[in-house]
């Protein structure tokens, strides 16, 4: 107890003694303000169980989820199949759980190429100025003219349908937005008096970007992408649904749909549940999303 009082005093001292305290400091305080939105937290706790669910998929299901039993096939929800059978007879529930790493995939990879791309292309573009700035931004202009899930499927269908060009054609309609913010944030700091200091030691442009502009430019791009989670996922699954993502018997959501579409009157579990998990899982990104924005710039919250 009286070590929980002790560090609870260090990361709340009014004045921090070191870089390292600092930025523990201002971690602590804005987990106190994120943990104060009960809305948010119910979001961290949905997408902490969907990475819970997906780590320990192998321990929690009774099946691999691609072998057909065609025996048990369409079996209605009950303590044997949770939440009943499909048209080929695979447990449903544990499709959704190896469907989960299938979606963090989806997430992780996409993150990894569009927040670099997004960031980069939206920092030169604010910072330079100028032509530079133009011909970036009508660049981006371009993409986002597109309906994301139109481009994508144009995409797709050039590069052959299958999980990784889906995953691609994603991450090339979705950087706009992430270039869009960059270059707001980074039109704000080019005059400030840090940048300023910056360049009268001689920093070079690239050093400013990298070390000055980057790092402040972060916070925004990281809610943004927290918040467009969700039309990641459902223009994945809408690929999946058009057969141009992931292919069977993979257990990807959107494909899962498409193919128990034709049993909704009679067998509606075989649609529905995969349905019902990309709802949870979008709506916990959403909430997740809105609680950092709160915390990254409380003068947007409501």
């Amino acid at each position: 107890m009286q070590a929980n009082l002790t560090l609870r005093g260090w990361l709340l001292a009014e004045v921090p003694e070191s870089k390292t305290q600092a930025r523990c400091q201002r971690l602590f305080i804005s987990w106190l303000e994120f943990k104060g939105n009960p809305v948010a937290v119910v979001g961290l706790l949905i997408i902490a169980s969907l990475v819970a669910i997906a780590v320990l998929a192998p321990w929690i299901t009774a099946s691999d989820a691609l072998e057909p039993d065609l025996a048990g096939r369409l079996q209605p929800p009950g303590s044997e199949h949770w939440f009943g059978t499909d048209e080929l007879g695979r447990d449903i529930r544990d499709r959704i759980i190896w469907g989960s790493r299938i979606t963090l995939y989806i997430v992780g990879l996409v993150s990894v190429i569009v927040v670099p791309i997004g960031l980069m292309i939206g920092i030169v573009a604010g910072y330079m100025g100028g032509w530079i700035d133009t011909v970036l931004m009508r660049l981006t202009d371009i993409f986002l003219a597109f309906p994301r899930l139109i481009l994508a499927m144009a995409l797709v269908a050039a590069l052959g349908p299958g999980l990784e060009n889906a995953v691609l054609a994603i991450a090339l309609t979705t950087w706009s937005p992430f270039a869009r913010i960059a270059r707001a944030e980074a039109l704000t700091l080019r005059n400030s008096d840090f940048i300023l200091a910056a360049r009268m030691q001689g920093v070079s442009t690239a050093g400013i970007l990298t070390r000055h502009v980057a790092p402040l430019c972060m916070s925004s791009v990281i809610v943004r992408l927290t918040l467009d989670m969700a039309g990641i996922i459902l223009t994945a699954a809408g690929l999946g649904f058009l057969g141009l993502g992931a292919q069977p018997p993979t257990p990807e959501w959107g494909a899962m749909i498409s193919l128990g579409r034709q049993y909704l009157i009679d067998q509606w579990w075989v649609p529905t549940m995969p349905g019902i998990a990309i709802l949870v899982v979008s709506l916990g990104f959403n909430l997740l999303g809105d609680g950092l924005r709160d915390v990254f710039d409380p003068k947007s919250g409501g």
